[in-house]
């Protein structure tokens, strides 16, 4: 069947206009050798071309048999790319959603994404930081800072990054110590938002053997948020303040041995969780009430059904909120838990080392840590007013804690001859903290405290995750013919999750009225293995230097678990079932599949006219088996957990690069077409079997088109022009219908419609970039666009209304930057 669709407002002839406006500016007046997808354009030289390291070996972006799209420093720099969701102008096909309970953040490509809510998943799209497999996708909330280089890898990766590639991975490398001292700073000031930022670095030789690189950056955002007038609030401006820090040690002391220590810390401190998130007001154009069934009680709405105009309904100075119980791990230092809130301190180290054992054997050896410690605290969905004014919303801190540590050794060849290989061997021991203080069904509002210990919200549930992940693997490469190169390999990954769930405090009227579980009630562990063998081939023909044709069959593999976003109520009731059957049954109800995926892709890599022109492309075709979803079910106010049948996604991907035969002019693009759709039977959460359905956020067509120019201006001055224009087709916005179909209006997904996003700078500046002044802007013209939705908290029954997540406004910086 079809499924009726709703969609935000067109301007489409505005944004057409615009574009072939900024388009006909770009052909007159472009800028520095960076792609759309911020790939520094080479020269006619090898000496400027792209080094990746998307197979765990350093190698041209052009000789690499891999789906990869690049975002270089110059680019970084340009547009004052700080965060995750800065990419998707640069990356068609990619989605970045940050902010919000549970994981965090999300990140999808080519359709495939993973939940935002539960921190039980993994993501579909690996993030590894510094070559370290980071589980958990609220690292996607730090700054990008000091980077050198971000990679993006479309499709499966198992091979050589292991677990949890079934779609792709980000790559973030930090910057090196430098052979030479530098000393360099920047600060910026911008408009909208009324933020400045501070930072620079210190890097250069300590002595012939050893280098150092200390960098820090400081924000302090006045407005990260601003919420609507007619919303009661302490504080209508919700700012954020960030600290990163970077200390790099490289130990170099012949050419046989070189390791290189890492240790990053970032302190955010938000004044919201749910950043953009709105509430869109559905077919009828009116605001819904939220809907208290247990008592019959409506309350009226705060939001204003305006979603474009950045400013946002969540309410703060609650007054119905009592302090967590002490001892349960729930300390939130001084905040004040009226307000809302979004804690994190990340603590991130890796040590590599590369041991030549001799001329042509490296052996590597590569440590990472990972401690996360996350509180957040945010009214989700108000219910109005209480008599003096303040807001009357379900409010309580959440805990999230990560402490990961892995290990990875690997056995490379560099041999003169045909056969070259990889050994490899990967270990990941990680314990999740989840701790919530949870009001759903009954807040004290209405019923008032528990007469036993005075609190005033439903209930306290801890439910932490372990989990133990092993893998081996072994790739070869072999020369057939001077042309003819045939790749490939296999890992085999073993992985074990347990969760236990634990409500330490329950409020007595819900354990005496709805039957839910006591205080003190505890159960697990709930467990969950899964083992896979997932293998790669790769034919690659090379009849010149600037020509690489490859053809690749690839598999990927995402480990399932074990839910943990449980209701006192329900099925945990029956975890303790004296019936071994009855509760295995129970625990067997949470748990969900691995995510497996399979297929292949073409591609053409080529260079022509002295190499001043790139064109490559892609054509792929994966079927993913068992995607992970989770979708919030209004009805019972919990998240449900379940895989889709099958997912297929299909398309073509053509990036190209020309390095103009005008000085310093260079124009770079890329476009994307997509089809991604569930292509065998899948019911959602409301009936509707989806199969043949697009997936969420796999817009049919993306691109965009970047220029840059640098203009001398004497032999002291240059004037630097860049710009990109990108854009993206309508997609639907859930992987499911969030609600039942309305008989009266027909309505049942939210469809985002197609948009453009313009960005650009000026900046002049010394050639040697000693001194440089910028104004940059991103996101001119301030489009707004929808990312995910879903079903609203405690929505009216019959409501129409959904819970948005959207982008980020436009922004205009003032930077001054220094080097020497």
């Amino acid at each position: 069947m079809q499924v009726p669709t709703r969609k935000i407002t067109r301007r489409t002839s505005l944004l057409c206009a615009t574009g072939t406006v900024v388009t006909l500016l770009a052909v007159a007046a472009p800028a520095q050798a960076q792609d759309a997808t911020g790939q520094e354009a080479a020269s006619s030289t090898a000496s400027n071309e792209i080094i990746v390291t998307a197979r765990k070996q350093e190698e041209s972006l052009q000789d690499a048999p891999v789906a990869v799209a690049v975002v270089g420093q110059e680019t970084i720099n340009d547009f004052r790319i700080d965060e995750a969701t800065d990419l998707m102008s640069r990356v068609p096909a990619l989605s970045v959603q940050v902010g919000g309970s549970g994981a965090g953040a999300q990140i999808g490509i080519r359709g495939i994404n993973s939940s935002n809510i539960s921190n039980a998943f993994d993501s579909a799209v690996a993030i590894n930081v510094d070559g370290i497999a980071v589980s958990t996708q609220r690292i996607l909330q730090t700054a990008f800072f000091d980077v050198a280089q971000v990679e993006v890898l479309k499709g499966p990766q198992p091979l050589f990054f292991g677990k949890s590639t079934s779609a792709g991975v980000l790559t973030l490398r930090s910057a090196d110590p430098t052979p030479d001292w530098e000393i360099a700073g920047k600060a910026s000031y911008e408009f909208e938002e009324e933020g400045y930022t501070i930072g620079g670095y210190v890097s250069g030789p300590l002595s012939d053997a050893w280098g150092i690189r200390l960098a820090a950056e400081y924000q302090d955002i006045e407005k990260f948020v601003e919420l609507q007038d007619n919303v009661p609030a302490l504080d209508p401006d919700k700012g954020l303040t960030n600290f990163v820090g970077r200390l790099t040690l490289a130990f170099e002391p012949d050419d046989r041995f070189n390791a290189k220590l890492k240790l990053n810390y970032n302190r955010q401190r938000s004044e919201t969780l749910n950043a953009f998130t709105d509430m869109y007001c559905g077919g009828n154009g009116m605001a819904e009430p939220s809907f208290l069934a247990v008592f019959g009680a409506a309350f009226a709405p705060t939001h204003d059904c305006n979603i474009r105009d950045n400013r946002f309904p969540g309410p703060d100075g609650l007054a119905q909120i009592d302090s967590p119980p002490v001892g349960l791990g729930l300390a939130v230092d001084d905040r004040d838990l009226t307000q809302s809130f979004n804690d994190t301190d990340l603590f991130l180290a890796s040590l590599e080392a590369n041991i030549g054992i001799t001329d042509d054997l490296t052996l590597t050896l590569l440590s990472g840590y990972v401690d996360l410690d996350n509180v957040y605290n945010d009214t989700f969905n108000s219910t109005g007013q209480n008599p003096d004014g303040s807001a009357a919303g379900f409010q309580a801190p959440f805990h999230n804690t990560l402490q990961q540590f892995t290990q990875e050794v690997r056995l490379a060849s560099d041999f003169d001859g045909p056969f070259n290989f990889q050994l490899g061997a990967f270990y990941e021991s990680r314990e999740s903290g989840l701790i919530t203080a949870q009001n759903a069904f009954l807040p004290a509002a209405f019923l008032g405290p528990d007469p036993v210990t005075g609190f005033t919200y439903d209930w306290l549930a801890d439910r932490p995750l372990s989990a133990e992940a092993v893998s081996i693997y072994a790739s070869g490469s072999l020369d057939l013919s001077d042309t003819l190169n045939l790749s490939g390999g296999v890992r085999w990954t073993d992985e074990n999750k347990d969760t236990t769930i634990g409500f330490p405090y329950v409020h007595s009227f819900i354990t005496t009225v709805f039957g839910a579980v006591s205080s003190g009630f505890f159960v697990g562990p709930i467990k969950f293995s899964d083992s896979n063998i997932s293998p790669e081939v790769v034919l690659k023909y090379s009849p010149n230097e600037d020509l690489n044709v490859y053809a690749a069959f690839k598999t990927g593999f995402k480990s399932g678990g074990v839910d943990n976003n449980t209701l006192p109520t329900g099925t945990v009731l029956l975890l303790n079932n004296p019936d071994p059957a009855v509760a295995e049954a129970a625990a067997d109800s949470l748990r969900f599949d691995s995510e497996t995926s399979i297929g292949g892709e073409i591609g053409v890599r080529s260079q022509f006219a002295n190499r001043t022109v790139t064109l490559n492309a892609t054509v792929f075709y994966y079927v993913f088996d068992d995607q992970q979803i989770q979708n919030f079910d209004v009805n019972i106010f919990n998240f449900s957990t379940f895989n889709a049948g099958e997912t297929t996604t299909k398309g073509i991907d053509i990036d190209w690069r020309w390095v103009t035969p005008v000085d310093g002019l260079n124009l770079s693009g890329a476009i994307a077409y997509l089809d991604a759709a569930f292509s065998d039977t899948f019911i959602s959460v409301n009936g509707t079997d989806l199969d043949g359905r697009d997936a969420a956020r796999a817009p049919k067509w993306s691109g965009n088109v970047a220029m840059d120019w640098d203009i001398p201006l004497g032999n002291s001055l240059e004037l630097g022009l860049n710009s990109v224009v990108s854009y993206t087709d309508d997609y639907f916005t859930t992987t499911t219908n969030p609600t039942a179909l309305d008989p009266a209006t027909g309505i049942g997904d939210f469809v985002q419609d197609s948009y453009f996003l313009v960005d650009a700078s000026v900046s002049v500046g010394a050639p040697d970039d000693s001194w440089k002044l910028s104004l940059i802007g991103t996101n001119l013209f301030d489009t707004i666009f929808v990312n995910t939705s879903g079903a609203p908290p405690f929505g009216f029954p019959g409501t129409d209304d959904l819970l948005v997540t959207l982008n980020r406004g436009r922004q205009v910086f003032v930077e001054a930057a220094f080097k020497f």
